[in-house]
């Protein structure tokens, strides 16, 4: 299972209702393949860059879930053949692995200046 955060952005004349069952239509599909669901952010009403399929404002909406990658392809299908849906993106999150080196600090004093004259003369 990875780590996903899909963003779909809606139709913005729909309704409420007609928002809200699809995002549910989305989130029952995940749940029924098997996808643990994270949280669902409804960012609301957000004005485009540029236009985009004759629209110039959409209804965003952030789902975050962990899934196998069929269960997100399945997604995607589904996301694609949504008339709703203006556009959508699905992300796979990098997992946090604890193996990777850190950064090393950089302590007070010893930044690019701090070593100027100490060049034994």
């Amino acid at each position: 299972m990875r780590p996903y955060e899909v963003m779909v952005i809606l139709n913005v004349g729909l309704d409420e209702d007609v928002i809200r069952s699809t995002v549910d239509r989305a989130t029952q599909l995940l749940k029924s393949k098997g996808a643990t669901l994270g949280r669902i952010d409804y960012w609301g009403r957000r004005r485009f860059a540029y236009e985009i399929k004759h629209h110039n404002e959409g209804y965003y909406v952030l789902i975050e879930t962990t899934a196998d990658p069929p269960v997100m392809a399945e997604l995607d299908r589904m996301l694609h053949l949504a008339d709703e849906v203006i556009r959508y993106k699905v992300i796979r999150v990098p997992e946090k692995t604890s193996g990777r080196a850190k950064p090393a600090k950089v302590e007070a004093g010893a930044g690019a200046g701090a070593d100027k004259g100490t060049n034994g003369a």
